[in-house]
């Protein structure tokens, strides 16, 4: 990979997990006001270190080895750098899983915003779609009908890799609806927790909402060094954002349509790549600045 891919890279990385952690971040800012400045200072250290280190360093370890086992612990973390042959054939060959289950898992997170989520509308067809809510679970079905029915042609284990996602999807979409009503829970001052009972949770919740960052991280590179470099840079930012000016992100109202819009088109990528379409590297990073800065401008015009 060339310096300026790399750097490319790395920066598309970083600026997808700020966007797609947004959301959780503000809700952590309101809990935090219900903390001490002790409470505060430990969940910006020890919190940062979890969350960079133990989440965002461990799941794509962990995502990259189950989909090839046979790479082992340690190759399925050096498999992108590794020059030996026999490794990049067994990261190739089971590449489709990883990525047409992440993709599926985006796009599927996509369409629940589009249909579902509450949301401030940024462009005239979302209000089109809300009306239609109860379509969701039709279209997300259709969807998963064409995605394996396609996959079955390409890699039999590519298409179960779509299953899988779609599995994930549903599984976290339960765990992410239970967190929001703590988190809300929590944030209104009524909770009897200790600072430090709150602290753990408020990483626990974390752990969930990270899983959208990560997979769409695949859609950037295969290597689970950058991918950790990328995260960890937004986690810092995040978590900086969360303590200190969260405020002055409230009034970018339309930074979620970016991230979801994003996370569409790294899905579609993760898919392409998966049926064999040669995607370069660039797309990916190219796209997200593109959106989340279309998106970031209609904010701040909204606001002026």
């Amino acid at each position: 990979m060339d310096p300026i891919t790399l750097i490319l890279t790395i920066s598309g990385l970083a600026l997808f997990e700020i966007i797609s952690s947004i959301d959780n971040a503000i809700v952590n800012a309101e809990v935090l006001h219900t903390m001490s400045e002790k409470s505060k200072k430990w969940f910006l250290f020890w919190g940062l270190l979890f969350a960079v280190f133990i989440i965002r360093g461990l799941l794509p370890w962990v995502i990259v080895y189950a989909s090839n086992p046979a790479l082992g612990v340690i190759g399925s973390f050096t498999a992108a750098w590794s020059g030996d042959p026999a490794i990049k054939q067994a990261l190739d060959a089971s590449s489709p899983i990883l990525l047409l289950g992440g993709g599926t898992f985006l796009i599927l997170l996509f369409l629940h915003w589009l249909f579902i989520e509450d949301k401030r509308f940024g462009l005239p067809h979302e209000r089109f779609f809300a009306e239609l809510s109860p379509w969701f679970y039709a279209v997300a079905s259709l969807f998963l009908l064409c995605v394996v029915w396609l996959g079955i042609h390409v890699n039999v284990y590519a298409a179960f890799g779509a299953v899988v996602g779609s599995t994930a999807f549903f599984i976290t979409h339960g765990f992410k609806e239970t967190a929001e009503k703590a988190e809300e829970e929590l944030a209104s001052g009524e909770s009897r927790r200790s600072d430090i009972s709150k602290i753990l949770y408020l990483e626990a919740i974390d752990s969930t909402f990270s899983i959208d960052g990560v997979l769409g991280a695949f859609a950037f590179t295969l290597s689970v060094p950058l991918i950790i470099i990328g995260n960890g840079i937004g986690a810092c930012i995040v978590r900086q954002l969360t303590v200190g000016n969260i405020e002055r992100i409230k009034r970018l109202v339309y930074l979620k349509n970016g991230a979801m819009y994003s996370i569409l088109f790294l899905g579609m990528i993760m898919a392409l790549d998966a049926f064999g379409v040669a995607v370069p590297g660039w797309v990916s990073p190219a796209i997200t600045f593109l959106i989340v800065g279309f998106f970031f401008q209609k904010s701040r015009s909204g606001t002026e």
